[in-house]
C-alpha cells in the first residue's frame, strides 16, 4: 500500500534565499510535499520575538515558497495558524542553519526558535544546524535519514528537536548521538567603534568558548564527528526550586 506524502514545512533565520533552507527542501523533495515560510533577509539571532508593532507582509516568491518581513517565529506563527490552517503539515523543520546552535545557542537561535514555535503550536518540529558553512549536502542527508526514521518509527517524545551536523563530508560522519545541551563561558567584549559621523557604536563581541563541553554534552558530539541529537523541554520552570520558594514567600 502507498503511503501518503508528508507535508513539510521549513522556516529558517538565515532568510529565503539561504542555501540550507534550499538543501533542506533538496533533500526531502521526493519524500513529502515542501511549503517553504521564511523570513525575507537574515534574521539570526531572534530568538522567539514576535512582530507586534506592524503587520507581517508577505510575498508568494515561487510556487509554496513565501517570503515574509519578519522574524522566524512570525513565519511559523503565519503558516501554521493562516496560510495552513486547514491542512497542518506533518512535520516542522528549521534550517539548515549556516553555524552552529549548541549548549546556550538555543536561547538566540533564530532556527530553534521556528521550530519551538512549530512545536508550541502542536506539530512534531526539529531545528537543523550546520557546524560551520560547506557542507549543506552532508546536513541534508542527515535529515533526510531522520525524517525517514520518524515515518518508520515516530518520535518517541513530545519534545523540539535539536540537531547539530558536523561540517564534513557524508563518509566522514561518524554516526549519530543523542546528547544534552552543553555551554558556554560569557560572550566575548564588546567591540566600540565609531561611525562615519565620529558617533560611537557597539558591536557585540563574538560567542565565548565552550565551558561545559565533556562527554554526552553535544559540543563534545561534533567535536569527535558525530551528529548530535537533543530533545529540549521548553516548560522553563524549576520545578525543584517550587517547594523552597513558597516556604520563602511566607517568611
Amino acid at each position: 500500500m502507498s503511503r501518503k506524502k508528508l507535508k513539510v514545512l521549513l522556516s529558517n533565520d538565515d532568510g529565503v534565499y539561504a542555501e540550507g533552507i534550499h538543501a533542506l527542501a533538496y533533500a526531502l523533495a521526493d519524500l513529502a510535499e515542501i511549503v517553504i515560510v521564511a523570513p525575507d533577509r537574515n534574521r539570526s539571532g531572534a530568538s522567539n520575538s514576535l512582530t507586534l508593532d506592524q503587520p507581517l507582509r508577505v510575498t508568494n516568491i515561487e510556487p509554496n515558497t513565501y517570503s515574509v518581513q519578519g522574524t522566524p517565529t512570525d513565519c511559523v506563527h503565519f503558516a501554521l495558524n493562516e496560510l495552513l490552517k486547514d491542512d497542518l503539515p506533518d512535520l516542522v523543520l528549521s534550517g539548515i542553519n549556516h553555524g552552529a546552535n549548541l549548549g546556550d545557542d538555543v536561547l538566540y537561535s533564530g532556527t530553534v526558535a521556528a521550530a519551538m514555535e512549530g512545536h508550541f503550536l502542536g506539530v512534531q518540529s526539529i531545528a537543523f544546524s550546520l557546524v560551520g558553512k560547506r557542507h549543506f549536502a552532508t546536513a541534508g542527508k542527515i535529515a533526510r535519514q531522520l525524517v525517514l526514521q520518524h515515518l518508520s518509527s515516530p518520535i518517541p517524545t513530545n519534545r523540539l528537536i535539536n540537531v547539530n551536523i558536523p561540517d564534513l563530508p557524508f563518509e566522514q560522519v561518524e554516526g549519530i548521538q543523542v546528547t544534552r545541551l552543553g555551554a558556554r563561558h560569557h560572550a566575548e567584549n564588546m567591540i566600540k567603534q565609531q561611525d562615519p559621523r565620529g558617533h560611537a557604536i557597539y558591536w557585540l563581541g563574538p560567542p565565548g568558548r565552550e565551558q561545559d563541553a565533556g562527554r554526552g554534552t553535544d559540543f563534545h558530539a561534533v567535536e569527535h564527528k558525530l551528529v548530535s541529537i537533543t530533545p529540549i523541554l521548553v516548560d522553563l520552570t524549576a520545578h525543584e526550586s517550587l517547594t523552597a520558594m513558597a516556604e520563602w514567600v511566607k517568611e
